[in-house]
Parts: structure tokens; C-alpha cells; sequence
């Protein structure tokens, strides 16, 4: 391999013909816009660009969308570059952590890693991997920061509060049980909401469905109409170490598919009661950066929020069992509140520029100078790079199998909400399904 000094790989999943949340888009552009590192971005869904053999770089960066899921976006071709680059000096993103920790462990040791971005603190993120990887170092980080993006969308969406046709708006999805109790607190926030503003006079747009989530223009459309959103921390009560729990849930899941949340909690005790609470991983959301950019008043459960938001000061407080929601509401009705409490929001989350991107690449930038890299000028070999992952037949083979596979998947969504689609789609479907799997799983391994 040709030794590039001041080159940084990054390595990142992302289908580019389907929507995805813009939190996304702008952590993974963010190091090649901010970085005094040359940066050079990959798609990993397109396969193994054969060039990519005659380079070797000082840093290979793995983003978390690479391990989405308990199966890892990598190759066995992407897997022996790796290896086989033993002078770079590796770091992988990680984000929802809590589960398929065994299988991380064992990605990191035998890749030999060198450095791990977490969502745990600084206190436990030295104890789950340092201990069970020999990792040494081991940087906090957040599940995402303020972009240019952002701050162009709320400047063209974001309504005077007089004219803001949504009193309380939220979206999220449900959670699964063996994530511990907190997997509650985003449904349970807005069932009890929607319950208690019953004859409150006040709009409500809250919605707990998958299929109700918003993207793009219509995501920030949505939070220019809102005076306030309510919201919890991000992140599980429960932090799987050895796998226990997820395994359990999953076969139960196979004996009882109808079950309830409750009752799969209940059946999931004798596991998953022992780590409740044992590690904490919960987190600032990106979500509360973008309420403060939109001038958004949020109503949120008590937490930590990583120490970037302070009670009463950016946020209106809200006990989790609802005890002090009158006064909550009282608060949220005065229009001197609400402004006082999203200027200082504004102010320290977003006009300080404390949580910027530039400033959280500017602080990755030195953790790598820490480490004796030094960024130089910049190569044209990114450019070479990213043509070389340009148009082949297995490109075009990769992101053909990922759009069907996509577009079956989101049928099948369909079906679990229609019983005429379940009984006439399915049948059609399913038998397409199988081989599609296999030539994306071929695809993938290029």
C-alpha cells in the first residue's frame, strides 16, 4: 500500500435514495466540511472500490451507521483493508450501545481499534470498554450537534410565536422492552399528555407511530409551528453487557409475537431487572438542539441531558409522574416564560456555538494531534477516491438490491397496518423477499 500522510478514511452506510433523519446527513458531513485532516468519505452500501487497495491512510474513522444493527456494514473485503492497514490509527463511532455489546467487543479487539467515541460519560465509557477491550482511549461525545443546516432551517421555517398554529407538538416511535423501563418514557410522555390536556384549550399535534414521523422539509415545517414540544432523554435504562437480555427478549418474542409491552417486561424480569439502571446511557438529543435553534419552549421529563441543559432555565421541568403538570402548563401560558426561557436556550445552546460541529471537529482534530498526527495540505487523492467508488456493475448491483430491498420492507410495514394488504399483498411479496435478501447480503460482502 502507498503510505498518505494527513489522510483521514471515513467509512459511513448511508442509501442515499431514502429519506433519513438530517441529524444524520450533517454528523457524517461534518469532519470532511470541518477537519484540518485531508477527509475522505466512503459509502460502504456500494462496495469495495478496487483502488482502495494501493492506498493506506494515517486515520480510518467507522461511523455508527456502520453498526446500525447487531450485523455490522462491513465486508469481508472492507474487513481485510482494515487488518491489512496496521500503521493507521482506527476509531469507530458508536450509538445504541445498550445492546449487542459481545459482538462490539469482539470488533474492536480483533481489528484491533484504537480509540472509541461513546455516548456513555466520561466515567462509564472508560469502564465498558477499556474494560472489556483494553481500549485506552475512550472520548464522550453526543448523538449529534449544531449545524449550519440547522440553523439555515429555522431561520426560513421557524414562525414569531403569535402566529404558530401548534401549542404542543411531538413525534416519536415505540421503543422495545429490553431497553428497561426508560423505553416508556417517550410513549408514556405523550399517552399522559394527550390524556391530561383533554379540555385544555390548547393544539395538540402529538403522535407515537412510526408511520407519523417526519423528514426533511416537512420535519422542520412542523417544528416552525410549535410553541412547545415535550420530550425525555435520550438513551435506555438497561446496558446489555453480555447479551443476556437481548437474547431472552428475542425468544419470547418468538413464543408470544402478540405480546404486549407490559407483559413483556414482565416476562423479561428475572434478566433484565438485575441491569436496570446498573449503567447510565441516557443523553442530550439532538432534537433539543433543534428546538432551541427553532425557539421552541420544552416541556421535558427530569434528567441530566449531559449537563447541556439546565431545569427551568432551558427547559420546563416535568416530574415523570406528572405531579407538578398544572403548574407546568400555568408556566407554558405565559408568553414571558416561554420567551425568557427559549432566548436563554438560544443564547447558551446555540448562539455561544458551545455545541457547534466545528467545535466538536476542532476537539476530534486535537485528539488525533494528541495522538502525533499532523493534518497537512490537502491531496487530491479524495477526489480520485470518490470516483473510483463511482459508477461499476457492482455498484449499480448493491444499490439496486438496496432500493427493492427497501421498498419491500416498507411494504411489509404496510401489511402489519391493513388486513386487505395482509391478505392479498403478502402472498406476493414473500416469495420476492428471500432471493432479494440473499443478493443484498452477496452485494454487501463486495
Amino acid at each position: 500500500m502507498k503510505a498518505v500522510r494527513g489522510g483521514i478514511l471515513m467509512l459511513y452506510s448511508r442509501p442515499f435514495a431514502f429519506r433519513d433523519a438530517a441529524t444524520i446527513r450533517e454528523h457524517i458531513g461534518s469532519f470532511r466540511r470541518h477537519s484540518r485532516f485531508d477527509v475522505c468519505p466512503i459509502n460502504t452500501i456500494y462496495g469495495f472500490p478496487p483502488t482502495l487497495r494501493d492506498w493506506q491512510f494515517d486515520v480510518i474513522v467507522m461511523h455508527y451507521t456502520l453498526f446500525a444493527s447487531a450485523h455490522y456494514g462491513l465486508g469481508q473485503r472492507w474487513l481485510e483493508y482494515i487488518d491489512g492497514c496496521r500503521e493507521s490509527y482506527k476509531i469507530t463511532f458508536f450509538q445504541d450501545e445498550y445492546y449487542a455489546c459481545p459482538t462490539r467487543f469482539a470488533f474492536l479487539r480483533n481489528h484491533k481499534i484504537n480509540c472509541v467515541y461513546t455516548l456513555l460519560d466520561e466515567v462509564w465509557g472508560p469502564r465498558v470498554y477499556s474494560d472489556h477491550t483494553g481500549i485506552e482511549m475512550v472520548v464522550p461525545t453526543l448523538a449529534g450537534y449544531v449545524s449550519k443546516e440547522m440553523l439555515q432551517a429555522a431561520q426560513r421555517f421557524a414562525l414569531p410565536d403569535s402566529n404558530r398554529s401548534i401549542d404542543i407538538g411531538y413525534r416519536t416511535r415505540p421503543l422495545s422492552p429490553y431497553m428497561g423501563k426508560s423505553a416508556r418514557e417517550k410513549t408514556h410522555i405523550a399517552e399522559e399528555t394527550l390524556r391530561r390536556c383533554q379540555g385544555l384549550d390548547l393544539v395538540l399535534d402529538i403522535e407515537t407511530e412510526e408511520h407519523h414521523r417526519l423528514y426533511g422539509k416537512a420535519w422542520y415545517q412542523f417544528l416552525g409551528q410549535c410553541r412547545a414540544c415535550i420530550g425525555v432523554e435520550a438513551g435506555v435504562s438497561v446496558f446489555d453487557l453480555d447479551g443476556s437480555v437481548y437474547s431472552r427478549y428475542r425468544e419470547l418474542r418468538e413464543l408470544y409475537p402478540q405480546a404486549s409491552f407490559e407483559e413483556m417486561v414482565r416476562r423479561l424480569e428475572p434478566v433484565m431487572s438485575p441491569e436496570e439502571g446498573r449503567i447510565f446511557y441516557r443523553t442530550v438529543s439532538p432534537r433539543h438542539f433543534e428546538a432551541a435553534a427553532f425557539g421552541i419552549t420544552q416541556i421535558l421529563f427530569e434528567g441530566r441531558y449531559s449537563g447541556v441543559l439546565d431545569e427551568e432555565r432551558h427547559y420546563i421541568s416535568l416530574k415523570k409522574d406528572f405531579s407538578n403538570f398544572d403548574e407546568v402548563i400555568a408556566r407554558f401560558r405565559s408568553k414571558d416564560a416561554r420567551s425568557e426561557i427559549t432566548q436563554a436556550a438560544w443564547r447558551d445552546l446555540i448562539d455561544s456555538g458551545a455545541y457547534s460541529y466545528e467545535r466538536f471537529i476542532n476537539g476530534f482534530d486535537r485528539v488525533l494531534e494528541s495522538c502525533g498526527l499532523s493534518p497537512v495540505r490537502k491531496h487530491a487523492f479524495s477526489k480520485l477516491m470518490l470516483r473510483s467508488n463511482a459508477v461499476r456493475p457492482d455498484v449499480v448491483a448493491s444499490f439496486v438490491s438496496r432500493v427493492l430491498l427497501e421498498v419491500m420492507r416498507r411494504l411489509y410495514g404496510w401489511t402489519q397496518r391493513s388486513p386487505f394488504a395482509r391478505r392479498f399483498v403478502v402472498p406476493i411479496i414473500r416469495p420476492v423477499m428471500k432471493p432479494l435478501v440473499r443478493l443484498y447480503k452477496k452485494r454487501r460482502q463486495l
